[in-house]
C-alpha cells in the first residue's frame, strides 16, 4: 500500500558506521566530523549487536511492493500535485558535487531513479551549490508536498534532521548520515566503509611489487573517507607488513570536486615508485584514476583502485590501471529504502548498505589466482566477523 494510507511497519534498524560523503569545506565541515566521530566511536559496541541489512529490507518489501503498483492508478509523470494520495514524488538533494560525479551522488541518484521506476513515482534532483543552501534546497521538495526526500552526503545530516522534524508527514533518507537518535520518518543509509578499504588494501598489498602503495583522497575531516583511508592501510600491511603505505588526504575545501590535485598527487607518487594507488573522492579521486592510467606500467607493474561504485563503468578512461573499486552498494541501498518509503514500510534509524569489491575486468589476467582467493578469503573474514579492521577506533587516531 502507499505510504499515504499505511503507518510504517519496520522496527528501527541497528547503528552502524557514518558514510561517506561528497564534500563541503570549513568550519561546518570540521564540526560535523567531530561530532560524527564522537558518535560512531561511543556506540561501537551497539554498531555491532544490531544490525538490518538492506538485503532483508528488500525481501521484507518484494510482496508489499508489487502489491502497491498493482493498485496504483498509473506512473506519476510530473510533481504538480504530489498532495494527491495517488501520486508519488521522490526528492533528491544532491551535496555540493554534481549529481553526474561518476561516483557518489551519481550512485544514489540511480537507485533513485530505478525506485521511482519501480512504484510508478516521479523522481527529480536540485543540485547543491553551497553548503548554505542544504536546508532551502530540502525545503522546496517539501513545499511541494514530495512524499519522499533523500539527501546525499554526511554533511547533510544536520538539516535532514532538522527538516525530517520540521514535516514529520514527509520521509527522509539521509545516505551516508548516521543517526545516533532515531527520528521516525528519518533513516540512514550507512556503510562499512573501513570493510572495503581493508579489502581493496589486502589486494593492493599483495599485488605491490615495489612495496610503496599510495592514496589520494578527500579530505579526513568525514569520517567515512578517513574509514576507507584506514581501512586501506590495515589490509595492506595485513598482506604485506613490509609495505610502505602512504595516506594523503586533500584539504577540507574543494575536497571532492578536485581533479587536478588528484592528478598531481597520484603522479608524485606514481614518480616515488608506488604502483598500486587508492583514489578516493569523488571528482578528486577521479583526477587520480585518469592520470594513473596513463601511466605506460598502466595493468602490468602499475595499478588504480576506484571507489563508491565500480568505476570501470563510471569513469572508462581508468580501464588500463583499474584493478577493482572498493563499492558501497548505493545503488541497491537507496533503492531499498526509496521503495521501502513508498510502501509505507520505512521506519527511523539506521540501515545498513551493503559493501564489497568491483570484479577485476580487464586486469583480471594480471591478478594471480592465489591472490583472488586471498582477497576472496578476506571478503568472507569480514562478512562473518573474524577479521577486525581496528575500526571505528581508527577514527581517534
Amino acid at each position: 500500500m502507499h505510504r499515504k494510507l499505511l503507518v510504517a511497519g519496520f522496527a528501527a534498524a541497528a547503528l552502524v558506521l557514518a558514510g561517506c560523503s561528497s564534500d563541503s569545506d570549513g568550519d561546518a565541515a570540521e564540526t560535523t566530523a567531530e561530532t560524527t566521530a564522537e558518535t560512531t566511536a561511543e556506540t561501537a559496541e551497539e554498531v555491532e549487536a544490531e544490525t538490518t541489512d538492506i538485503e532483508e529490507v528488500e525481501e521484507e518489501l518484494a510482496d508489499e511492493v508489487t502489491s502497491d503498483e498493482e493498485a496504483a492508478a498509473g506512473p506519476t509523470t510530473d510533481d504538480s500535485d504530489c498532495a494527491a494520495e495517488e501520486n508519488i514524488c521522490i526528492g533528491l538533494v544532491t551535496d555540493t558535487g554534481k549529481v553526474d560525479d561518476k561516483s557518489f551522488n551519481q550512485a544514489a541518484w540511480e537507485g533513485t531513479l530505478t525506485a521511482a521506476d519501480t512504484t510508478g513515482g516521479f523522481a527529480k534532483y536540485i543540485e547543491t551549490v553551497d553548503p548554505k543552501d542544504y536546508a532551502n534546497n530540502i525545503g522546496q521538495f517539501a513545499a511541494a508536498n514530495y512524499d519522499t526526500i533523500v539527501t546525499v552526503g554526511f554533511l547533510m545530516a544536520e538539516a535532514t534532521i532538522a527538516a525530517a522534524t520540521e514535516y514529520p508527514d514527509i520521509d527522509f533518507i539521509g545516505v551516508d548520515q548516521f543517526q545516533g537518535e532515531a527520528v521516525p520518518n528519518l533513516a540512514g543509509l550507512v556503510f562499512r566503509e573501513d570493510h572495503a578499504g581493508y579489502a581493496a588494501g589486502y589486494l593492493a598489498g599483495l599485488m605491490t611489487q615495489t612495496n610503496k602503495i599510495g592514496t589520494a583522497l578527500g579530505t579526513d575531516t568525514v569520517p567515512p573517507v578517513k574509514l576507507f583511508g584506514e581501512g586501506f592501510k590495515a589490509g595492506a600491511i595485513a598482506a604485506n607488513p613490509e609495505a610502505e603505505v602512504t595516506l594523503v588526504y586533500h584539504e577540507p575545501n574543494n575536497a571532492f570536486g578536485d581533479p587536478e590535485w588528484g592528478a598531481a598527487e597520484s603522479r608524485k607518487q606514481l614518480d616515488q615508485g608506488a604502483d598500486v594507488i587508492f583514489a578516493a573522492g569523488g571528482a578528486t579521486g577521479n583526477g587520480g584514476l585518469i592520470e594513473i592510467a596513463k601511466d605506460p606500467g598502466a595493468g602490468t607493474t602499475v595499478f588504480c583502485i576506484g571507489v563508491d561504485v565500480d568505476q570501470f563503468f563510471t569513469v572508462p578512461q581508468a580501464a588500463p590501471c583499474l584493478i577493482t573499486s572498493a563499492e558501497k552498494k548505493l545503488v541497491a541501498g537507496t533503492d531499498a529504502l526509496v521503495r521501502a518509503s513508498v510502501a509505507g514500510e520505512m521506519a527511523g534509524g539506521n540501515f545498513v548498505g551493503p559493501t564489497g569489491l568491483a570484479p577485476y575486468h580487464d586486469t583480471a589476467a594480471a591478478v594471480p589466482d592465489d591472490v583472488k582467493a586471498a582477497v576472496d578469503e578476506v571478503l568472507a573474514g569480514l562478512e562473518d566477523g573474524s577479521i577486525d579492521t581496528g575500526c571505528p577506533a581508527c577514527l581517534d587516531n
